[in-house]
């Protein structure tokens, strides 16, 4: 009876981890109770699908709000923050970028109203319009309330901590906002490969580095020291090549002004999604050099599907504790208002 009794609380205790654990592989095991926050998760308006229809391909034109809600509940997400994806919403017309970007916005915000809960938002702008994005920062953040901003790591060639944006940064600066930066293939790099590999593949994480370096080198991170930065996929191949950043400053007194806590403290203060940047060789990288405190669950929805890095993080060999502070509690230190959402 003893021996019954303990294997009983054993394999109690085993399938209790397990399902702590939220691994969501095999059929029939019991609903993952939703409690993680997905910080990359992208949406396709109806307008937007009007509009840039041409440019968009498969899971984009596939989108709704049913799929999101279904792949969140598969992989236990509580809350998604939403956001547009590539190709954004200017394309050269800053009458046409304010009025996808406010479409954008508002549908967003309608989501958030319409499933309690289950979204939150962070607003795009018609950058590089400078006028139409200090407005619709006013209006995202004031009027529809929204979690945060979204940006791209680049329009067309000039990327972010270009001095073109400084007007942008010092309004965000002193609103303390929380911007989230996705990834664009800058003008100059999208066809260096003959076609044999797209944007997304290669030059997404590489302009993710380029972002970050020239925000840090061109000194917007010391000047606009109260902007929260969340880094997609990662922070791109910032992992593979700290390093050279690092003595980069070493050996330039002007670009180590830029950086006066040095280039690895400001690499430890931002926040890095882990959407497609789950791979044991990317986690292994990226654990090494940023705390765990600073690393966000993310999907890339509609792109991959959530239950995916459920079982790569657990894989990966994440405890409980952290599988719980990067599902949701790394989340909340700067989306406090979530905190009643899931468990």
């Amino acid at each position: 009876m003893k021996r019954r009794h303990f294997l009983t609380g054993a394999c109690a205790t085993m399938a209790a981890g397990a399902l702590a654990r939220h691994d969501a592989r095999g059929a029939g095991r019991p609903p993952i109770k939703n409690f993680r926050i997905d910080i990359h998760h992208h949406i396709a308006p109806p307008a937007y699908v009007e509009e840039m229809r041409s440019m968009l391909y498969g899971p984009t034109l596939g989108w709704s709000p049913v799929n999101s809600i279904d792949d969140m509940d598969n992989a236990g997400v509580a809350t998604a923050i939403t956001s547009i994806t590539t190709p954004g919403v200017w394309l050269g017309d800053d009458r046409q970028g304010r009025r996808v970007a406010r479409e954008c916005n508002d549908y967003g915000a309608k989501m958030v109203g319409d499933y309690p809960g289950r979204f939150g938002m962070f607003a795009a702008l018609p950058l590089p319009d400078t006028e139409g994005s200090l407005r619709e920062i006013e209006y995202g953040l004031d009027v529809l309330k929204a979690d945060g901003i979204a940006v791209f790591t680049s329009y067309r060639d000039v990327w972010l901590g270009d001095p073109r944006f400084d007007p942008i940064m010092e309004i965000l600066n002193h609103r303390g906002a929380l911007v989230f930066v996705h990834p664009d293939a800058p003008l100059c790099c999208r066809n260096l490969s003959s076609g044999l590999f797209n944007s997304a593949v290669i030059e997404y994480s590489t302009d993710t580095t380029r972002a970050i370096a020239n925000l840090l080198f061109g000194g917007v991170i010391s000047r606009f020291p109260h902007i929260r930065w969340i880094f997609s996929h990662g922070g791109g191949t910032v992992p593979f090549i700290v390093e050279r950043l690092t003595r980069l400053a070493q050996a330039d007194k002007k670009l180590a002004d830029a950086v006066p806590n040095g280039v690895m403290a400001e690499l430890q203060r931002f926040h890095y999604d882990l959407a497609q940047a789950s791979s044991p060789a990317a986690l292994a990288a990226l654990t090494r050099i940023i705390p765990l405190s600073q690393l966000l669950w993310g999907t890339d929805f509609p792109f991959r599907r959530g239950e995916e890095y459920v079982r790569q993080h657990v894989e990966f060999g994440f405890n409980d504790a952290d599988l719980r502070k990067i599902g949701r509690e790394n989340s909340l230190q700067l989306l406090p208002r979530w905190q009643s959402a899931g468990a």
